[in-house]
């Protein structure tokens, strides 16, 4: 098993360079929707834009990585360059996008208390109650802007874009403390340095055979009460979203028509970054965060 990292040192500031920007990827109404499949396509769009990409893949939960689990529960271990033992996601990020990353770029509640209660021990809080806000909160902060930071894909110079992906669903108890993280995260970079992207479901009914939106927009309005906004929705779906159904989600979930994307079941998942370009999804995403083409 490989040894959990420390937090991360932070790398010296760069003068004169633009900042990294981050788009979150998250997760409503159930899990196993392809969370990680999206992260990585939406890496490969930005990535044929000119912008360098880097990603982040976060799991609430208390094992310091995913050595020591069972791939029956959790699915294959990826074995990173650096030994690290880590979510099969990150395989996923390193085949499309081609970077190399490490175990710090994947953060688990395991490790981010692990590092705070090592910090704790050693004096660094000076006698304050450690909690989980402010102190764990910070700790996430940190340990994301740190590891988006360095270079993954052979360069110098810190990626244009770091691609988040929150493991989980919104509203699971375990990822509350990294919502309340990105939420503070995002009110401290603005909003055209951060781009939220909500991956939700929209079924159909066997008897009905009618697309429906309501879970989508409870996942939304979820989402929205934790003090985050989605910029772009990307719905998952058995076949391609009819039009009305594109505009009631517009309606009721408060994004643009333009900014609803529809990710339906493909054959290969290498058909996925090609259903975003052609819906525009780097376009959206560019002009959210403000960025030169």
């Amino acid at each position: 098993m490989s040894s959990p990292s420390p937090s991360p040192p932070a790398p010296a500031e760069e003068e004169g360079r633009a900042p990294t920007k981050y788009v979150l990827i998250t997760g409503g109404v159930v899990s196993g929707l392809g969370k990680g499949v999206t992260a990585s396509s939406i890496g490969v769009v930005l990535k044929a834009c000119g912008l360098r990409v880097t990603c982040i893949k976060i799991d609430p939960y208390l094992n310091t990585d995913a050595g020591t689990m069972s791939p029956f529960e959790h699915g294959e271990v990826f074995v990173l360059d650096d030994g690290g033992e880590v979510d099969l996601d990150l395989g996923n990020y390193e085949r499309f996008i081609d970077v190399t990353l490490t175990r710090d770029n994947n953060i688990t509640t395991g490790k981010i208390y692990q590092s705070v209660i090592e910090k704790e021990r050693r004096g660094d809080y000076l006698g304050k109650t450690v909690q989980v806000i402010p102190h764990v909160t910070d700790e996430i902060k940190q340990w994301i802007q740190s590891v988006s930071s360095v270079p993954v894909d052979g360069q110098t110079r810190p990626a244009d874009v770091c691609v988040i992906e929150l493991g989980g669903t919104v509203g699971d108890i375990e990822s509350m403390p990294f919502i309340e993280a990105l939420r503070q995260l995002s009110f401290s970079l603005g909003k055209e340095n951060f781009c939220l992207i909500h991956v939700s479901l929209v079924p159909v009914l066997g008897v009905v055979g009618e697309q429906k939106t309501k879970p989508t927009q409870h996942s939304v309005r979820e989402l929205r009460a934790l003090g985050l906004t989605p910029d772009l929705l990307a719905c998952r779906s058995a076949q391609p979203l009819i039009g009305s159904v594109k505009e009631k989600l517009s309606q009721f979930c408060h994004v643009p028509v333009e900014n609803i994307l529809n990710i339906h079941d493909v054959p290969n998942l290498w058909h996925v970054p090609l259903i975003l370009r052609n819906q525009k999804a780097h376009e959206a995403i560019i002009k959210q965060l403000n960025l030169a083409r």
